[in-house]
């Protein structure tokens, strides 16, 4: 086996918003789509399944293992081919698919295996859309790729604001049926924006060939395997800390769910004008800094939350979690495909599997944080927050590498 290295024609320079409006079009409705069903699924499988504890743990921790490996799996692929567009159209559909059936049926092993195949077929569209940012800019010769992925990002982060509320009211005032039939029609109307407005990505040209084993340095490859664990560590900081603070607010500290509402709210509004914000700083700022920032946001927030002892307290330190967010998930995306210029659909997917990772990891964290306080979460999240800091410390890149833009395999 041996890699073709293939670079991308340039095309002339356009407007960044005429380069990603229809992106970011695919990139909403398909944002929107999810985020109307994924925080109410466990609620779904035990309200209309009468799934037990553990089925409803098993039937988690499958689907998110599976949408690991098919998300992985693609990245490699669209790697080696000029096929992004395909992929979200396929991702697009998969997730429309999926969800007409979860609207229609209540058989826990049919959702299952609809989950672990449709759905987790659609879970390539969030890497697939930063990867094609990425290549798109970089074959027109813009530099404005940590703006576009903070722009992308912020989107996103929006639908999630928006969305879950509407779909609890959809729940309440109807049922979980109409909650899936709306997702169904977000992805529907996403592979239509895909296949009618979204430009085909330039047709690369091959340039060089080397072996598999010269392709990927061995160093790069240490410096990516270091980060990649310490981003398992810090988003999996923001996981457990997301979980276990309305449980905090009100057993700790005597609060009420309003209080733990406000709190969270104050956080996610505070993200969509910081993650626009650092995407402008990070056109100066290296973003490796701007990573390491974010860590020891990430750490300055679980050590005030160690030693909040009011609700206040709490709400003012949104503002430290909302950066620490902001700069690891903003930026954070860029950081990747620099370490990996080459491969976006790769770096792409590897940093939101460190997200799903993080998520996995958080779970166990939580039912200890139950069995010894809520207190007890936030230093476990400044312990992972130091260790992922040291691990970036550690993943130190000798020097940048020039993307090369495409890369595709030959046998």
């Amino acid at each position: 086996m041996v890699t073709v290295v293939i670079t991308t024609p340039r095309t002339p320079p356009t407007s960044l918003k005429q380069q990603l409006l229809p992106l970011a079009t695919v990139v909403v409705l398909g944002g929107a789509g999810y985020a109307l069903v994924g925080p109410l699924l466990s609620l779904f499988l035990i309200k209309e399944l009468g799934a037990s504890p553990f089925q409803v743990g098993s039937f988690m921790l499958v689907s998110a293992l599976a949408a690991l490996a098919v998300s992985t799996a693609v990245g490699r692929f669209s790697d080696r081919r000029a096929v992004r567009k395909q992929l979200l159209i396929v991702g697009s559909l998969s997730g429309t698919a999926a969800y007409v059936v979860f609207a229609l049926s209540r058989e826990y092993l049919l959702l299952l295996l609809v989950s672990v195949t449709l759905a987790a077929l659609s879970s390539v569209m969030v890497p697939q859309s930063f990867a094609y940012a990425r290549q798109s800019l970089s074959a027109s010769g813009s530099s404005r790729g940590p703006l576009a992925t903070s722009a992308l990002r912020t989107l996103l982060s929006l639908s999630w604001a928006i969305a879950p509320p509407l779909a609890a009211i959809f729940v309440e005032r109807s049922s979980f049926t109409w909650v899936f039939a709306g997702a169904a029609v977000m992805y529907a109307l996403a592979a239509l924006a895909a296949w009618y407005r979204l430009p085909p990505l330039p047709k690369p040209e091959p340039v060089v060939v080397m072996p598999d084993s010269v392709a990927v340095p061995s160093r790069a490859r240490g410096e990516l395997s270091l980060t990649a664990v310490a981003f398992v560590l810090l988003q999996g900081t923001t996981a457990l800390s997301v979980a276990v603070l309305p449980l905090f607010v009100v057993d700790d500290l005597g609060g009420t769910a309003g209080n733990a509402g406000v709190a969270m709210g104050v956080c996610a509004a505070l993200e969509i004008p910081l993650m626009l914000w650092l995407g402008f700083v990070a056109a100066k700022v290296d973003n490796r800094l701007l990573v390491l920032a974010g860590a020891v946001l990430a750490l300055s927030y679980h050590g005030v939350m160690l030693v909040s002892g009011e609700v206040w307290h709490v709400i003012a330190a949104q503002l430290l979690h909302a950066l620490a967010i902001s700069a690891l998930q903003g930026i954070g995306i860029s950081y990747f495909q620099d370490l990996d210029p080459d491969f976006p659909g790769r770096a792409t997917t590897l940093f939101t599997n460190t997200g799903k990772a993080g998520s996995m990891l958080s779970g166990p964290l939580l039912a200890l944080a139950q069995a010894n306080g809520y207190r007890t979460a936030f230093a476990l999240g400044a312990a992972m927050a130091v260790t992922g800091l040291v691990l970036l410390l550690l993943a130190r890149p000798r020097r940048a590498r020039r993307p090369r833009t495409e890369v595709g395999a030959m046998p």
